[in-house]
């Protein structure tokens, strides 16, 4: 009598389920308001599996979101597909995938290249392709012809690589007899050897600080803004026209990037985070003297004894190593805040 009342009572407990999902899966229907409801191959495939097993009488009875014919149908539809076989298709085969990696890529990575140029590109790699697939994968891909093919900031950058620098400011708070007052301070970074020149900090970076600034830095003698270098920097008003003016006629070319975009100035932007992360943010500044010595260590430190993970973890200015068994010693800067460690000869 025990055994028989759990299976009634479990009997009860599943016919409630079940009326409770058909009843669930009826209002989840009655959400579509007529629209299809759309299911991908493994849902129906799972829904097939199980379907199946009940027949045709029981599903009448509990199927809610599709018709039992719906179900067999899928049913049939997957056992042929069990026994079917891929047939290759008469006529001339498709374009390889890896053809059309090659001609993304060249056309991608060398933007004056046209159909011609590419066709015998992929030739000494040993494909022979029409011009006519070369302009349709272009097409295909939205990639216009050569002329109207737009260079990326990459391929610049690695073209004038010897020759760039780029150019910022960065805010420092300092205390001055005045107060809280903001300092801008205007640096200057070689690209390729990540080398820092500090023009010069002020509380009113106006026209007259900018020219001097950047007279001082195209100098004839030790000016690191010689004639041909191209000068990144950004659209900030500080770089007025005078400024833009004099910079051209000392022969340099001026590149400004676009509003809003400082990964396009990505390494002066990581130079700023650098000096205030590890230096101007953990210091309380009083007046401008104290602000240009702090910077003046920082970049000292910078330059020869912080290793840098853009030219391979090594040092700007590497200087002269002892090997062997020496003492491991510490030479530190403002404090303590900037260490260096090297073995004593």
């Amino acid at each position: 009598m025990i055994l028989a009342a759990l299976l009634g009572w479990l009997e009860r407990e599943q016919r409630d389920v079940i009326a409770f999902l058909r009843e669930k899966n009826r209002t989840l229907k009655e959400q579509l308001s007529g629209r299809r409801l759309q299911l991908n191959d493994e849902q129906r495939r799972r829904l097939t599996v199980l379907g199946h097993r009940l027949g045709r009488a029981v599903l009448r009875e509990v199927a809610t979101l599709v018709t039992p014919d719906t179900i067999l149908r899928w049913h049939r539809e997957l056992i042929a597909r069990k026994w079917t076989y891929a047939r290759r298709r008469p006529g001339r085969p498709g374009v390889l995938a890896e053809i059309r990696r090659l001609v993304l890529r060249m056309a991608t990575e060398n933007p004056s290249w046209g159909y011609t140029r590419i066709q015998g590109s992929l030739k000494n790699v040993g494909h022979r392709v029409a011009r006519a697939t070369i302009a349709s994968i272009l097409k295909v891909e939205g990639i216009p012809p050569s002329r109207e093919r737009p260079s990326s900031w990459r391929t610049f950058l690695r073209a004038h690589w010897s020759a760039l620098v780029a150019a910022d400011f960065f805010t420092t708070e300092v205390w001055t007899a005045r107060g809280l007052v903001t300092y801008y301070t205007l640096f200057v970074l070689e690209l390729p050897s990540r080398r820092v020149h500090v023009a010069g900090s002020t509380p009113n970076p106006d026209e007259a600080f900018v020219v001097q600034a950047v007279r001082d830095l195209a100098n004839t003698i030790d000016g690191i803004l010689a004639e041909g270098w191209v000068l990144i920097c950004d659209r900030d008003r500080k770089w007025s026209h005078g400024v833009l003016e004099f910079l051209e006629h000392e022969g340099v070319r001026i590149i400004r990037t676009p509003f809003r975009a400082p990964n396009c100035n990505a390494y002066a932007e990581r130079f700023v985070r650098s000096i205030k992360e590890e230096c101007l943010e953990r210091v309380i500044l009083f007046g401008e003297r104290h602000l240009r010595r702090t910077i003046a260590e920082f970049v000292a430190h910078y330059h020869a004894e912080r290793n840098h993970q853009g030219i391979r973890n090594e040092l700007i200015q590497p200087l002269e190593r002892a090997e062997g068994q020496g003492r491991v010693r510490r030479r530190q800067r403002i404090g303590g805040m900037l260490n260096y460690y090297y073995r004593a000869a």
